[in-house]
Parts: C-alpha cells; structure tokens; sequence
C-alpha cells in the first residue's frame, strides 16, 4: 500500500509540477514586456512567489523517491534517483542560486525608483528584465518538469542509458535552444538605448510559429510512434526476441526459419496427448449463442458452451484419457478450449496462433488427454479471450484422485461445491445463480468448496462465516498439512481457484463474495436461516500457511536459467490505440522477451511488479512453485501456483521444472492486459509452431 501510494505521489505531484513550473516560465520570459515601471516591479515579486511555489511538489516527488530508496530494491527506485531527482532539483536549485538573486537586485532598483517617483523603466532595468541567467532557469525548470514527467509515464525499463539517451539529447538540445533565444534576445536589448517591447500582433505571430513547428515536429513524432506501433499481418509465435537466462545456447545466433529446418526440431502439432485408445470419458462442448436465465429471472445474452452458463462441469478421475469434441455453432470471431491450470500436452493447450487454429462457425476440433493432476481447473476459449471469458465462454474442470470413484460413477462422500464466479454487466452471479443460494447440508457432512475466479481484473474476496476451515488447495495443487483458520478472508486473483475444506456443523454456515451481503450460499440441515454478520477478517497468507515438505526443487537448487520479468505500464500506442500499456520488462507482443529453456532445466524466475496494478500472471503448461516474496522465503506448505497474483511492489522468486516441451503461453490473466499486450512465451529449444497470429490471419489469442 505505501508502494502504490509513493508512486500515485509522484505521478500525481509531477504534473502539478509541471503546471507550477510552467507557469514561472511564461511569467519570467514576459517580464521584459511589463509597460509601465509599476507593472514591471508587481511581476518581480510575483516570479518570486513562483520561485517558492513549485518547491512544494517537489519536495513530495523527492520525498516519494527518497522513501523508495530507503525500502525497496534497486529495480524500483533506478530510474526515478538518476533521472527524475536531478531533473526534478538541479533546475529549481538553479532558480534560487542564478534567478532569484537577480530578482531581488531588480526589485529594489524598481522600488527605489517608485519611491522617488520616477515612473520610467531605465535601460539598465530592461537589460536585467531579459538576462538570460533570470529566466533560462525558470524555464529549463519547466522543460525538466516535462522530462521527467514523460519518463513516469515512460519509465526506462530495464534501466539502460541506452535507452533513455533520445529523450536526453532532446531534453539537451531544446535547453540550449532556449539559452541561445534568451542569449540573442538580452544582446539586442543591451544595443536599443530605448528598448520597445514588440507590439502584442507580433508577439501572437511569433508564438503562432513557435507552436504551428512545435506541432509538425509532435504530429511526425505521433504518426511515426502510431505506425511503428500496428501489430503485423502475420506473426510467427515462435519468433522475437530470446532470452536464455543466462545460459548459452547451441542455437543462439540461429533465426527460427533456419532453426524449423533442423532435423532435431519438433513442431507444437506433433506434441499431442495419446492418439491411440478408449478414451474414458468423452465431452461434447458446442459454442453457441443464447440468451440464458438467471435465478432472479434476469437474462443474460451470452456465448456459452452447451447453452448454458456457465458451461457443463468436466469432472473426471486422475489418469483416465479423456476425450472433448469442440464444435463452433455461431460464434463468429472463433473459440477453442484451454485447459487452466491443467498441465496438457502443448498440442491440446488450446490457445489459437500457437498451439492450433481458431475453430471458426461450423467448425470440430478434438482434444485428448489424460488427467494427471487432482485438483480444481477450468476451461475457457483463449481466442479473444479477453471478449470470449466476459460473454460467458467457459466452465468448471475437476479431477479426483483415482480411489474416489470407479470407470463408471463418482461416489462422492463429500460435500462437493463448486463455487464459480462471474460479474455479467451490472449483475454478479455464482454460476447461473445471481441470489442467495441456499442449499441442504446435513452436520457432520465433509464440505469441500472449490473457489474460481472468472472475472477479469477483479482480485474476488470470498469469506467463510460459521465455522473453521482449512484452505486445502491452490491452482489444483494440495497444501500439506493445512491449519484450521477463523475469521480470515481468501483473496482469489482471476484465474485462480483456491480449495476450502470443513466438515459441517449443526448451525448454518456462509459463503460471502465480494462485498454482496445479498448472495452467496448459505448451507444448514434444512436449508434455511438467517444470513450472519460478517466478521472482522484478515487476509489469508499463503507464504507460512501448512507444513513444509520436500519438493523436487527448492530455493537451494543449481538453477540452469536464471530470469527477471518485471511488470509496468506506460504510456504509448499498440496498434494505433494510445492507452496505458502494460509491460514485460518494458515491452509489450510480439516484442517482449521469449523465455527460453531446454527439457529437463531447473527455471528459476523472479517477477517484479514496478506498476500501480495487480498481475495475475498465468504460465500455460506449468506450475511454479513460490519461493519466496519480497525477500521472505516461504515457510509454509510448498505452494504450487500456475496464476500467481503480483501486487504493486511485489518481488516473487519462483521456480519450475522444464518437463513439458512445448511453445507455452505466459501472460497476464487481467485479460485486459493481455489483450493490451501484457503476452510472452516460455519456449522450449528444439520446438516450432506451423501457426500464426496477426490481422491477415484467423487466429487472435488474447
């Protein structure tokens, strides 16, 4: 919380900053125009007052970077102590040490000259009025006001000198270019014995020029910065730029088109689950449109699989094959099916422009794969993913482990509720059910609530009332050894799904989401009371949670890739839309970093949020396994995430075995972001794709 506020601070103050400075400017390069002696001695003491005032935003936007200095890691606070604090101090020291004592000495000329009555600007009086130590200060102040402010918007990240020379040199060029204005100007007045001030018609005419270049220069820059940024006809998804983790590699040096001719090389089409066998269970799931009813009657125009919100719930026992025909009845942009959170063959990952094409109106695609994992997954369309999940395309998947159920029915000797919210517009519902749901559990029952989170940019708060539970799973994977907790609220990022365990007492016991004291589910012997009051809570920690174990790796390993991603946002244009962009180690898709690994790699990844939002970030194929947060290890049961939330200021170190070959999605899950270009990839070597993305094609992942 005090991250997000230093760094709200700065955002904030610099542009007051900028308003405060530029204000001072305007007022001392008008100074020499002031008609009367009179007038000139009033806007002397007023460009004093405006030599105070913008000290007081800076002093917040030093004490804000100061703060970061003093707490954070050097990847925070880089830039802003290299950059921002001497753009932002040296040129207001330069007001008070140059400006202001050239002010006072013509403030008390003109003062001694009104006190004798005189009401003449004396020559001496115009030449202090237009010395270029008097104003160049002021307004380099303004122009390192707006330098800094564009690198808040902009910052320079990974911090690179490099990187921040253009926007320097023109920084440079554009202060020497006001130097020499002032320069020339104080010249031609120190020649004129009488200085007239040039008529306000060419004044206007001289600032109309001023701006009409200034314009040109900014709409070259603009279309240039808009046309750089259109997105390409076609892509290869395994093209960019890669990043080793500081290994090297055989095929560094190689470009992709010479590497897909290797004879070692393996396309993503060709890493599918089994082809042959029984499979068994089969799924049908048919992408359609329909207008769906909600509890309360409400209706929802949505695109659903099998007609109904959200889609049928795959449940299946661990190691069976399984089998799910997709077919696309009427949703014409494309669907797929991706499997979150379940660890498939890369082939069946379901993600459209690298690992299939897009399943266009009266199209079939088919999946197969055995469920290796136990646990709580779902299912949703990663084509337009972002438009795709918010109409309603997707559903529950849940494996049990193999002695919960024979081939043919599941005995359940549990409570089993699957708990899967979603906002629709202005209505917020738990599956299709928008109201209070009650439902009939007998005390004593075992209860297990599997909690999933669909909406996007929405971190949903789920609180327990009515009896101790314990928090059994995260992403589909067990905690060990997990505590009875009380009064403590589960926080679930989208796209996470978090497991709650208990057995049922005698009284009843209540599900809140969110702040909506109208819904949720309410459980009891016979299916009524009364909704309870809500405790004070605390945040449930995951990082000492349960009981440690010994996990294949751990913070200890002999890591073969060593990776940093850090996570930001600036201001910029993708495709031609200008927005706030949402970076990968300051680039957005296709640019971002590919993470490049070999199988069998130790992958150890440290994720740095540096932004003022939450990253649910989402590796397909994997899960990582949580090392530490910001600096403390974890301590608690080996925690197994594969949509690992990263709050502002956060620094997580994670790690993963590379043994699922493959071209893998890793990306925000705010698909907002995603879909703004908050997209990468672990690649595995060895490995092509035959698919693309791209305008000129099908095929839209995010």
């Amino acid at each position: 919380m005090v991250y997000n506020a230093s760094i709200q601070t700065i955002l904030a103050v610099s542009v007051l900053f900028v308003i405060f400075t530029w204000i001072g400017s305007v007022k001392a390069s008008r100074l020499l125009y002031s008609g009367s002696l009179e007038k000139l001695h009033r806007k002397t003491r007023k460009l004093l007052f405006w030599a105070w005032f913008p000290i007081i935003p800076a002093a917040a936007i030093v004490a804000a970077i100061v703060w970061l200095q003093m707490n954070m890691d050097p990847i925070f606070w880089k830039d802003r102590i290299f950059l921002q604090a001497p753009l932002v101090v040296v040129p207001l020291l330069s007001i008070w040490f140059v400006a202001v004592p050239k002010l006072l000495k013509l403030r008390s000329l003109t003062k001694i000259s009104l006190a004798e009555s005189s009401t003449t600007i004396e020559p001496a009086m115009f030449q202090r009025a237009a010395s270029p130590g008097l104003i160049f200060p002021y307004q380099l102040t303004a122009l390192s006001a707006v330098t800094s402010l564009y690198f808040t918007f902009v910052p320079p990240i990974p911090f690179q000198w490099l990187e921040i020379s253009i926007p320097l040199a023109v920084f440079i060029v554009l202060a020497a270019g006001l130097w020499l204005r002032h320069d020339l100007r104080a010249k031609q007045v120190r020649k004129a014995p009488n200085y007239q001030a040039p008529r306000l018609l060419a004044r206007f005419g001289a600032m109309t020029g001023v701006l009409v270049v200034t314009a040109g220069i900014g709409y070259y820059f603009i279309t240039f910065a808009m046309d750089k940024s259109v997105l390409p006809a076609e892509i290869d998804m395994a093209s960019g730029t890669h990043d080793y983790g500081g290994a090297v590699s055989e095929h560094l040096g190689h470009d992709m088109t010479a590497m897909s001719n290797m004879p070692s090389m393996v396309s993503v089409a060709d890493l599918t689950g089994p082809k042959e066998g029984t499979p068994d269970r089969r799924f049908t799931l048919v992408a359609q449109k329909k207008t769906v009813t909600l509890s309360s009657g409400k209706t929802v125009d949505a695109w659903t699989y099998n007609g109904q919100i959200p889609g049928p719930e795959l449940r299946m026992k661990e190691g069976e094959l399984i089998e799910v025909t997709l077919t696309n009845e009427d949703i014409d942009v494309g669907v797929t099916a991706h499997w979150h959170g379940l660890d498939v063959p890369n082939a069946e990952d379901g993600v459209a422009g690298a690992t299939q094409n897009a399943v266009m109106p009266g199209e079939t695609y088919t999946y197969r794969f055995r469920a290796e994992q136990v646990g709580s997954f779902w299912y949703h369309s990663h084509q337009d993913s972002q438009e795709a999940v918010s109409m309603g395309l997707f559903g529950a998947l849940i494996v049990e482990p193999k002695e919960v159920a024979d081939t043919t029915t599941f005995t359940i000797p549990f409570k089993d509720i699957t708990v899967m919210t979603h906002r629709w517009k202005n209505t917020f519902a738990i599956g299709a059910n928008d109201e209070l749901d009650r439902q009939i559990v007998a005390p004593g029952t075992p209860v297990r609530m599997r909690l999933i989170n669909t909406d996007d940019w929405v971190n949903q708060t789920y609180t327990l009332v009515g009896t101790p539970f314990e928090v059994a799973a995260i992403d589909g994977t067990d905690l060990n050894k997990p505590d009875l907790v009380t009064n403590t609220r589960v926080i679930v990022p989208t796209g996470g799904r978090f497991d709650l365990t208990f057995v049922m007492p005698d009284h009843p016991v209540y599900l809140n989401v969110g702040t909506n004291k109208n819904g949720g589910i309410l459980l009891s012997a016979d299916g009524q009371g009364n909704v309870p009051e809500l405790p004070q809570t605390v945040a449930f920690d995951p990082l000492t949670y349960g009981s440690p174990k010994a996990t294949p790796i751990d913070a200890g390993s002999k890591f073969d890739r060593d990776f940093t991603l850090i996570l930001d946002n600036k201001l910029g244009f993708y495709n031609r839309n200008f927005d706030f962009l949402y970076t990968l180690n300051g680039k957005v898709f296709p640019d971002a970093p590919m993470f490049m690994v070999k199988e069998g790699d130790l992958v150890k990844t440290t994720f740095v949020n540096r932004g003022n939002v939450e990253h649910p970030m989402h590796l397909h194929g994997h899960h990582v396994l949580v090392l530490s947060r910001n600096g403390k290890p974890s301590t608690g049961s080996p925690w197994w995430s594969d949509t690992l939330d990263v709050q502002p200021g956060d620094t997580y170190e994670v790690a993963f075995v590379a043994n699922n070959p493959g071209l893998w999605m890793d990306h925000c899950h705010n698909l907002v972001h995603a879909a703004a270009g908050m997209s990468m990839h672990l690649m595995y070597e060895g490995v092509t794709t035959p698919f693309s993305v791209g305008s000129a094609t099908l095929n839209h992942p995010e």
